[in-house]
């Protein structure tokens, strides 16, 4: 059974470029062994990630997530059942928030920043899918 899985995080130090590059090349190394896709949303100190993959193994890598002493006030804001991905073109895509046009995070939000505290779990969501649809993810497809 395939879930789909969304959360937030901040992290409890700064973390530069080589720190992020180092987590998703990690992500994309693990990952297709394991059958998960997903995506990494970052500004500044707050990330978003969506994992999608068999129930078991998304549940264990949240479960590892939530307990890391990088991360905290880490909250679950959406988790489903699912039929199909939409985030199955990779390993591990990423969205640095700092270069996409703010216009599109202004759209789900009332500023526009990044900021999953205080938006539905699906606007959350739909936020990702445009950000597909508009070409702002980088990295790897699988």
């Amino acid at each position: 059974m395939l879930v789909r899985l969304l959360y937030a995080s901040r992290a409890t130090q700064p973390l530069g470029p080589d720190a992020i590059d180092a987590i998703l090349a990690r992500s994309r190394k693990d990952n297709p062994a394991l059958g998960v896709t997903g995506l990494l949303c970052h500004s500044g100190d707050i990330f978003m990630q969506v994992l999608e993959g068999g129930r078991a193994v998304v549940n264990e890598l949240y479960t590892r997530i939530a307990s890391d002493p990088r991360h905290s006030n880490v909250i679950l804001l959406n988790y489903e059942e699912i039929t199909e991905r939409r985030f199955a073109s990779w390993t591990m895509g990423q969205v640095n928030l700092c270069k996409v046009n703010p216009s599109i995070l202004l759209k789900y939000s009332e500023r526009p920043v990044l900021d999953p505290y205080v938006l539905p779990g699906k606007v959350s969501l739909a936020l990702l899918e445009e950000l597909i649809a508009t070409a702002s993810i980088v990295g790897r497809p699988c």
